[in-house]
C-alpha cells in the first residue's frame, strides 16, 4: 500500500449523527487480508487555552455529565479549522472573562486517537486583563479560580484535575520552555 495505511477501508456507514458528532462504522481489511469492523466518532476539533499569570493558571470547573462529577480544567471548546486562535480568544473570554494581549500556539494533539478523529489545539494566553464572563447557557454551573503552578500539579496528583486534555496541554507548556522565562 503506497499511502502508508496498513488498514484498508472497504465501506463506511453513519450509524448515528447529531450536531456535535457523527458515529461511523467501517468495514476494514487488515494487512493480512482479514476483515473486521471499526467504529469511531467524527467530532470537530477543539481549542484549549492555558491562561497563565503570576506563575499560575486560571482554571474552570463544571459538572461533566459523562463522568457524573465536577472537574477542573483549562478553558476549552469546539473550533473551526479556519479560526482556531479566534475561537481560543472567544472561549477564554466566555468562560473566564479574561482577555489576553499575547497568544502562543503550543501544538496540536490527537484526542482519543483510537476512537475519534478530533484534535486539540493548545494555546498559551498571557498578559491577561479581566472582564465579564459571557458563558453559554450550558455553562451556567461553571466556576473559575486561579491556582499556582504547584497547586495545579498537586491537583493533578490528587485526582482533582482529571481532564486528559488539560494534563497533556500542561505537558506541552512545560516542553515549550515558557515556564522557564
Amino acid at each position: 500500500m503506497t499511502d502508508g495505511h496498513t488498514i484498508r477501508q472497504i465501506s463506511s456507514k453513519v450509524v448515528y449523527s447529531n450536531p456535535w458528532m457523527v458515529v461511523r462504522e467501517d468495514e476494514i481489511e487488515r494487512p493480512d487480508g482479514s476483515r473486521g469492523l471499526y467504529a469511531y466518532m467524527d467530532k470537530p476539533d477543539f481549542v484549549l487555552v492555558i491562561p497563565m499569570e503570576r506563575d499560575g493558571f486560571h482554571l474552570v470547573e463544571e459538572y461533566r455529565y459523562p463522568v457524573r462529577r465536577r472537574t477542573w480544567s483549562f478553558p476549552q471548546g469546539s473550533a473551526e479549522a479556519s479560526s482556531r486562535e479566534e475561537e481560543a480568544r472567544k472561549e477564554l473570554a466566555e468562560e473566564t472573562g479574561l482577555r489576553a494581549a499575547h497568544w502562543r500556539w503550543l501544538g496540536a494533539l490527537d484526542n482519543a486517537h483510537g476512537v475519534a478523529t478530533q484534535q486539540m489545539h493548545v494555546y498559551l494566553a498571557t498578559r491577561l486583563e479581566p472582564g465579564p464572563a459571557r458563558r453559554e447557557h450550558t455553562e451556567q454551573d461553571m466556576r473559575q479560580r486561579w491556582v499556582s503552578r504547584e497547586e495545579f500539579e498537586a491537583m493533578v496528583g490528587a485526582g482533582e484535575v482529571t481532564d486528559s486534555g488539560s494534563v497533556a496541554a500542561y505537558t506541552l507548556l512545560r516542553m515549550s520552555g515558557a515556564l522557564d522565562s
